[in-house]
């Protein structure tokens, strides 16, 4: 976890004992480690102060009709990338200013062969031997988190911005894109609804954990944009 992510953590973990969820005991966030009765308690805090009600059907229409590409099916993409990863003890600042950097040289590079040669010399992923290729890759087949940069977008050659993952960050090239066909609304009726609570609760999440550190004097500088903070 980032140092801001330990203290999304540990402003939930201080909630859940004020609201009687927790042990006054329990241990405060260190390097990144909770108790797991501190993960049920902050879980449990959050089903009770984070209610998020099932959209509307004509929202989800409008969110259908407004984005069709997200809800192609049978959409692939031919990419490849480079990660930095994110490890114990790694600093992330320095490793995001490191990405920053190939990901300006790349979208400036003239050379055929500069995306490859930087995935050998930088890539912590196996494909870094093969100059970082992936492949053909429907949406499936990617972390949840880095298909949403890849699927449902036009843009072909190095992507304009870092890509964050669980994995840590990615400098990504879509070679190709092989287009989806749209299913009619009421075929995706469940999968935009979902799509959409889980874009709320992402918005309840944030607000309510700017509250928590308001009411504790200290500033969050960047919230993690993940579901939970817990997740990572």
């Amino acid at each position: 976890m980032s140092r801001t992510e330990d203290l999304c953590t540990e402003l939930l973990r201080q909630a859940a004992q004020q609201a009687g969820l927790l042990a006054a005991e329990d241990p405060p966030v260190e390097d990144g480690v909770v108790s797991e009765a501190a993960v049920q308690a902050i879980e449990a805090l959050l089903d009770r102060e984070l209610r998020v009600p099932e959209p509307a059907e004509e929202d989800c229409r409008r969110f259908y009709e407004a984005s069709p590409a997200r809800w192609q099916q049978g959409e692939r993409v031919h990419a490849r990338h480079i990660l930095l990863a994110v490890t114990d003890g790694v600093d992330v600042q320095a490793l995001r200013q490191r990405a920053e950097k190939l990901l300006l040289d790349l979208r400036c590079a003239t050379s055929d062969g500069a995306f490859g040669e930087a995935a050998r010399q930088w890539s912590n992923c196996p494909s870094g031997a093969e100059g970082g290729e992936l492949g053909w890759l429907a949406a499936h087949e990617c972390a949840p988190e880095f298909a949403r940069e890849l699927f449902g977008h036009a843009e072909v050659g190095v992507l304009p911005r870092v890509v964050h993952s669980r994995f840590g960050l990615h400098v990504v090239e879509v070679m190709a894109r092989e287009a989806g066909t749209l299913p009619p609304f009421d075929q995706v009726r469940s999968a935009v609804s979902s799509a959409l609570q889980r874009q709320a609760s992402r918005t309840a999440l944030r607000q309510y954990l700017q509250v928590l550190a308001a009411q504790a004097g200290v500033t969050l500088d960047e919230l993690p944009a993940v579901d939970s903070p817990l997740v990572q």
